[in-house]
């Protein structure tokens, strides 16, 4: 027996077509011949942190890929099915966008759970997912000893969004955009509990947005 959506997600659904939709209905028109986003948002998967709501964006304006903890893997060129790595290949090349965004998250489940040890968890998925952010984990401890889990982490999410950025510049085809056509690379870190933007300097000091 076909089952209908649940009803939070119809409710909603109502609500959209009834306010935003029937608001901006011409723009939905103009977006069904195509997209041009001007920006490739990498953010994490967690619902507290919606890239479209925090940066106030239109419908169109944000290529979003999501994952957890917001990472940007290595490059791999050995086959597979590898997400972050094609919607950032389609963001770049055939939508030409002129920002990519790496945006953390404090209290990322994801950065955590690598900061406790990726050896304490039992999990088919993550633990290899996260493998990337052992680095970071590794250079904070080193740097901050014996300190607090919660402090730990504080570093860990800004340093694992700096080691992204660098890791999209092992992508031939970023290093081109880059070149070529003035693309930019982008560090942020969003603040849940006092809704706060850091926005990484090109030194990878992070500073707080105006609001």
């Amino acid at each position: 027996m076909t089952q209908g959506p649940p009803e939070q997600l119809a409710a909603g659904y109502r609500r959209f077509r009834a306010t935003s939709y029937k608001a901006q209905s011409s723009l939905y028109q103009e977006l069904s011949q195509g997209q041009k986003p001007h920006t490739l948002v990498i953010a994490c998967s967690d619902s507290r942190v919606d890239p479209v709501h925090i940066f106030g964006a239109r419908p169109g304006d944000l290529f979003v890929v999501r994952n957890v903890a917001n990472l940007v893997p290595q490059i791999d060129l050995d086959g597979g099915r590898h997400g972050v790595s094609a919607a950032l290949e389609f963001a770049v090349e055939q939508l030409a966008v002129k920002h990519v965004v790496v945006m953390g998250h404090g209290q990322c489940g994801g950065i955590e759970a690598c900061a406790v040890g990726l050896d304490k968890l039992e999990s088919t998925f993550l633990g290899p997912w996260l493998e990337p952010l052992e680095p970071a984990r590794e250079q904070v401890l080193a740097e901050v000893g014996d300190a607090s889990l919660a402090t730990v982490c504080d570093h860990m999410e800004l340093l694992a969004v700096q080691q992204s950025v660098g890791r999209l510049r092992q992508f031939p085809f970023v290093n081109a955009a880059v070149k070529s056509r003035g693309m930019q690379l982008h560090g942020a870190r969003f603040s849940i509990a006092t809704g706060i933007l850091e926005w990484m300097r090109p030194d990878g000091v992070f500073e707080p947005v105006e609001p």
